[in-house]
């Protein structure tokens, strides 16, 4: 499983990372990131991957390749775990969540790639 974490700061915040991370995977509110328009972005995903096997409310599966990825959402948050899911892929669900200036944190890595374009 490959793990691709999404939040959005308030202006002039500035937070550790990694914190966030773990507080947003436990599903706490944190104070500094904006609520985000989870069910907007669900429909995105939706529309985007229409393609895609939907196995549940949340969760996708490549009928024509590899790769299947969950979506998990907090008000501030959206997580996707990704199942053999192809770089390409990844880098598809990256931008559908930077057309909500919410870049992304691989907690791989760790890193936040927020030198998103304004």
């Amino acid at each position: 499983m490959y793990e691709l974490l999404f939040w959005k700061y308030l202006e002039e915040v500035y937070l550790n990372h990694h914190e966030v991370y773990e507080a947003l995977v436990e599903k706490e509110e944190v104070e500094g990131l904006e609520k985000l328009p989870v069910e907007v972005i669900m429909n995105r995903i939706n529309s985007v991957f229409s393609e895609w096997e939907k196995v549940d409310e949340n969760s996708w599966q490549n009928t024509k390749g590899k790769g299947a990825f969950q979506v998990i959402t907090t008000p501030q948050s959206v997580k996707i775990d990704c199942y053999g899911t192809e770089g390409k892929t990844m880098n598809k669900l990256v931008a559908l969540m930077e057309e909500f200036k919410c870049p992304l944190y691989d907690p791989q890595v760790p890193e936040r790639y927020d030198e998103m374009s304004e």
